[in-house]
């Protein structure tokens, strides 16, 4: 995996972490999102403008293991000079509106000329999927309500952090290549970010990861979304051994409620 595409899939990720578990088929009122929101990012290395990503959920609801599901797209690209090495990656999960639980995830990944492609089908009674690839075929077992790198996102979304204190780190289980991921994020309190609309007030997280020699430190990934109904990520910083990585809201659209920019 290049540098480049390092940056543009951890920017995906540390956005569509989850961080409660749930032990059983559950009923999760959504007041957060709805279909037709579009969110668009920049992604920058140091001072260089180095990609863009979009998230956004389809106005159509579609129906996948006779559940209906919000069909949520994430996709990544590099921009400008850094587009030589032409990475267009698409991340897609179809979300089940009652659960917020994935149904299915697809993974369309482009790099020059590596191509990957993949589809995992869950079977959350069974805690079970299906991951095809290759025209491959393998069964996994599964935790209670795990979550795909897309679906975490907007169950986070949902989550009322006036319940958990600073400093207090919260956790889930994630299903992403073939492994199951332990999220673990602290709550760092709240703040406010100056973006291009204006200020908002923010909550402060920070994913705790293990150590390694990518990442400069236990504190390395730093994420600000909105402290409002909305639950938006607003910014994110990335430290790495050698510079640093920034992601900022761009654009949006169709939000369910309007932000309140100061």
């Amino acid at each position: 995996m290049s540098f480049l595409k390092k940056i543009l899939f951890l920017c995906i990720i540390v956005t569509t972490s989850s961080f409660v578990v749930s032990d059983s088929y559950r009923y999760l009122p959504n007041h957060a999102f709805k279909a037709g929101e579009y969110f668009e990012y920049k992604v920058k290395y140091g001072f260089l403008s180095v990609g863009e990503a979009t998230v956004d959920v389809s106005p159509q609801i579609y129906s996948v293991n006779n559940r209906p599901c919000y069909r949520v797209n994430i996709f990544g690209r590099t921009t400008g000079l850094t587009d030589l090495f032409h990475i267009r990656n698409t991340y897609r999960s179809y979300l089940d509106t009652a659960a917020i639980l994935p149904q299915k995830f697809l993974m369309d990944l482009q790099e020059n000329n590596y191509r990957k492609e993949q589809t995992i089908t869950f079977d959350h009674l069974a805690n079970a999927a299906v991951r095809e690839q290759n025209k491959e075929r393998k069964n996994f077992k599964l935790p209670d309500n795990v979550h795909d790198v897309v679906s975490g996102y907007y169950f986070l979304r949902t989550i009322d952090f006036t319940k958990v204190k600073i400093g207090e780190t919260v956790s889930s289980n994630m299903f992403f290549d073939d492994e199951i991921y332990n999220m673990r994020v602290k709550y760092n309190g709240k703040g406010v970010v100056r973006t291009k609309y204006g200020k908002i007030n923010v909550i402060k997280l920070n994913p705790i990861l293990p150590k390694n020699s990518m990442f400069d430190g236990e504190d390395a990934i730093r994420i600000w979304v909105s402290d409002d109904k909305n639950r938006v990520p607003i910014k994110i910083e990335v430290d790495f051994s050698v510079g640093g990585a920034t992601m900022e809201l761009k654009n949006y659209k169709n939000t369910k409620y309007a932000f309140d920019w100061q």
